[in-house]
This record gives structure tokens, sequence and C-alpha cells, in this order.
């Protein structure tokens, strides 16, 4: 079954390239961006500005081919993709919670974005504490000792279409 997804508008940011991005919000406090929605779109965007964060699903349309196994920012150590957050994955979606400053027209005004500029958007969705934060025990797996460190790490070459080899996919 193929699926088709068509982007409803455009990150705007001042990260320019991926190498030395912040690779999660939370090391991108307080960075301003923008989603540049299609006009089309912009009747969704009703009640919106009620909302502190959003949650946007993008296209990493920058990273390279699809690897099953990956050596994540934040460990020295082999996993797989689907226990990382890393950009090439089989189908190259992000999600990133951003606080959201403001709506005029077809400009949502955001903070904390740790999104390449010219990203597609795919969906926006509004951050609901009680929907979204999970219940019970909570583990973090192979980060669970990183937490803090995500703030600070940057993104380099690893992921990215122009500075990847065509490996086997165990990068």
């Amino acid at each position: 079954m193929a699926v088709a997804l068509s982007p409803i508008g455009v990150i705007r940011s001042p990260h320019t390239t991926p190498q030395g991005m912040p690779i999660q919000p939370s090391g991108a406090r307080g960075v301003r961006g923008s989603i540049e929605l299609d006009p089309q779109y912009v009747e969704g965007l009703a009640d919106i500005e009620g909302f502190s964060h959003i949650i946007v699903l993008y296209h990493f349309h920058a990273s390279g081919e699809a690897k099953l196994t990956v050596t994540p920012y934040l460990d020295k150590t082999a996993h797989g993709v689907f226990a990382t957050r890393a950009p090439s994955r089989p189908n190259p979606l992000g999600l990133s919670v951003v606080r959201l400053i403001g709506v005029e027209g077809p400009v949502l005004e955001l903070e904390d974005v740790d999104i390449l500029d010219g990203t597609p958007v795919l969906d926006i969705k509004p951050y609901v504490p009680a929907f979204d934060a999970p219940h019970g025990e909570i583990r973090a797996g192979w980060l669970e000792d990183k937490d803090d460190d995500a703030g600070a790490a940057r993104a380099d070459e690893r992921f990215h279409a122009d500075a990847l080899p065509k490996a086997n996919g165990s990068g």
C-alpha cells in the first residue's frame, strides 16, 4: 500500500545547514523560527493560539538513505533505528514539540526550534499534556543516563544526504 503525503507548509529557522544544529528541542531553548503555512490551510489554525506548545510533524528532507542500525549522536554504540531519533529512517519523519509564540495569518511564530530551515511540514497538532504525557513507569532505554547530554549535543554529518557514503546501513 502506497501512502502519499503533501507538505502543508515549510519551516523557517536559523539552522541553514544540518551540521551544528541542536538535535532536539531541549538543545534549542530560545531559538526562534516559524512555520509558513500554505494559505489554503489557514482556516485550520482557528483556535490554535490557545495552546502553549504544538507538535510539528515533518519530513527529514536532508537525511541520507535509510539505515536500520545507526550510531546516534548521544552514543558511541550502534542501535536499531527504531530505538533512536535518527533522521535516516525508512520513512524519514521528524517530530518536535515547540513553543507556539503567536499566529499571524498563515505564519506560526515558534520557539525552541531544532528543525532545519526549508523543512517540509506535514502536520501540526496541539500538545495536550493530558493526552500526550505518558502515565505510569517511564523508561528511556539506552538513553536513560544521557538525558542531560541532549541539550548540548549538536548534529554532525553522519545522517545527512550530502555527507553520507553509500554504505550497508551499519553507520
